[in-house]
């Protein structure tokens, strides 16, 4: 039996995972990977930003632009402009290079710097060339943060409307084709239960399908805190805080730090919970019903591949609310 985040995401060929800094977006990915791997799909994880973090969360040597197996069935890679405008043009343009091509490159950036998604459509073009060719049963990104991503996802539309014939035209149709079909790609926005992270994603929601024709699938609520106590064992920890003096005499003084814990833990999750139903009600306002699946708050001091088995064991357990 499958899991329902293996339904809805790893069921597509092509699946862009972003979301605010600091929210857990590459560990997402990585557990997405990792998961979609354990179930025997031939995957490819690819980061965008080449900063190094889906390495460290695989535990893994740095990653480069030429796919390497990390373990059977997952396979990882980092983009760079270099080498991805070689591979274009050898595919494309079937101009062979030998070595490197820094002085081209530097023109490109020079180009790409003036016209807009030129360097965007590079990398989008090589995900969807890896797609289109069927290289992997699953292509997961580690995408640009959701400041950029409409950028990103954005390029082939955005190209296709500036050149109006010829080569390039073509191929940002057939980009199009996959980006644009929901059976083959899917978004997933990662957020956590906090006023900001939550405002970015509503914000992302609304520009995402109308600037790329790409609608949401999902949204991973990462980090949620889990409710301690039920409403009788809360009216208990209430009414021990009203009379936290007597229970300091009877026991101690630590009682009234485990009522303070208490009351503090639980105010913490209640304003979560706030801003994840305030993300619900959004979604539904903006775009209809969007499934959104958490992720429990791990409180583990583990770190790299192991933070990521836990999270992808979370995400196979996980159902859609």
């Amino acid at each position: 039996m499958t899991s329902q985040v293996e339904d809805l995401l790893l069921d597509r060929r092509l699946v862009f995972v972003t979301g605010k800094g600091g929210v857990g977006k590459t560990s997402i990915a990585a557990a997405l990977a990792e998961l979609a791997a354990r179930s025997g799909r031939r995957t490819l994880v690819c980061e965008m930003d080449a900063k190094g973090a889906l390495a460290d969360a695989l535990g893994a040597d740095a990653l480069e632009f030429e796919p390497r197996e990390i373990e059977p069935n997952l396979f990882g890679m980092a983009m760079n402009t270099e080498d991805s405008l070689r591979e274009y043009l050898r595919l494309f343009v079937k101009v062979p290079f030998l070595g490197k091509i820094g002085p081209l490159a530097r023109t490109f950036d020079f180009v790409a710097d003036a016209a807009p998604g030129v360097k965007e459509i590079l990398a989008v073009g090589k995900l969807c060339h890896e797609v289109r060719e069927r290289n992997y049963d699953v292509v997961i990104v580690d995408a640009e943060a959701s400041g950029h991503i409409v950028a990103q996802i954005g390029a082939p539309h955005v190209i296709r409307n500036l050149v109006q014939v010829g080569m390039v035209r073509d191929q940002t149709d057939w980009m199009l084709d996959i980006l644009h079909d929901p059976a083959t790609t899917a978004v997933a926005i990662v957020t956590t239960p906090e006023e900001m992270p939550v405002n970015e994603t509503l914000d992302l929601v609304d520009r995402l399908e109308d600037e790329t024709g790409v609608a949401p699938t999902a949204v991973v609520a990462n980090r949620v805190l889990s409710s301690w106590f039920d409403d009788d064992e809360m009216q208990l920890v209430s009414a021990l805080g009203d009379h936290v003096d007597l229970l300091v005499e009877a026991v101690g003084k630590g009682a009234a730090t485990v009522v303070a814990a208490a009351h503090i833990a639980e105010a913490r999750r209640a304003i979560g919970a706030g801003h994840l139903e305030r993300l619900r009600t959004g979604l539904r306002d903006a775009v209809g019903d969007v499934p959104m699946f958490e992720v429990p708050e791990l409180f583990t001091r583990a770190t790299g591949r192991r933070v990521v088995t836990l999270v992808a064991d979370a995400l196979e357990s996980a159902e859609a609310t």
